[in-house]
């Protein structure tokens, strides 16, 4: 059985000058571009009638009316999308699960819109989905807005690991000064490793370098070297006297 959509320009508007804006803008981009417009569509598969979707408050959002008769849009135009092999039986079935699947107060014009269950209708009929122009500035909005919406939650995140990033620093940094500045046998109590502006400038050093403080081992290591040269130094010494006198 062939299957048919149906185009209408949306032309609901209580206002004559927003019909005629919409017509306008339809005229431009379809007709004269072929980027897209503002549209509704309905698809037609066995019968007489065509099958839409469409707000309401309680119910499903799915409906039908006579082909090409939707008294709230302009009629614009036919497209053959295609041949089904579903029996009539397995449409109605498949306009069953559709009508439980779409609710009327899930409608949404950027995201869940009569073109997005005409898309949804034809997959499941197993023919061409509809052509790009019609739902084309529809899912461009609804891309925009996704993109906008974790764009927002993207610097809100990181909002939050900074501040949570300061406030670990500023714990560290406010006990080891706090650490620091117990009096202990041979320090004095004043000492300068108990200045958090000390402390801070050895952080932020120690994370632009990468660099670590010497311990007391490492000290004690060098200062056992320098041993070790001097007294190699001092054996060395008179055996270039010796060979002086010798000379």
């Amino acid at each position: 059985m062939e299957v048919i959509l149906h185009v209408y320009d949306v032309t609901n508007s209580a206002s004559d000058k927003t019909n005629n804006t919409i017509m306008q803008i339809n005229k431009i981009f379809k007709d004269g571009i072929g980027l897209g417009g503002i549209f509704h569509s309905a698809v037609q598969v066995y019968g007489e009638d065509e099958w839409s979707f469409g707000y309401c408050e309680q119910g499903t959002g799915v409906f039908s009316c006579p082909t090409g008769k939707n008294p709230m849009y302009r009629y614009r135009e036919s497209i053959k999308l295609g041949t089904t092999a579903f029996s009539i039986f397995k449409v109605n079935q498949i306009l069953r699960e559709l009508s439980r699947e779409w609710p009327g107060h899930s409608y949404d014009l950027l995201s869940k819109n009569c073109n997005h269950f005409c898309d949804e209708f034809c997959d499941r009929l197993g023919v061409p989905k509809l052509p790009g122009w019609v739902n084309r500035l529809a899912n461009a909005g609804d891309t925009a807005a996704e993109i906008a919406g974790n764009t927002a939650y993207r610097l809100r995140q990181a909002k939050t690991e900074i501040v949570a990033a300061s406030k670990i620093a500023y714990r560290f940094l406010a006990g080891v000064a706090s650490n620091n500045s117990i009096a202990t046998p041979g320090s004095p109590v004043n000492s300068p490793r108990g200045s958090p502006r000390f402390q801070a400038t050895w952080f932020k050093n120690l994370i632009s370098s990468g660099s670590k403080p010497s311990t007391s081992s490492e000290l004690d290591n060098r200062d056992e070297e320098l041993m070790r040269e001097r007294k190699h130094q001092g054996a060395e010494t008179p055996i270039m006297q010796s060979s002086r006198s010798a000379i």
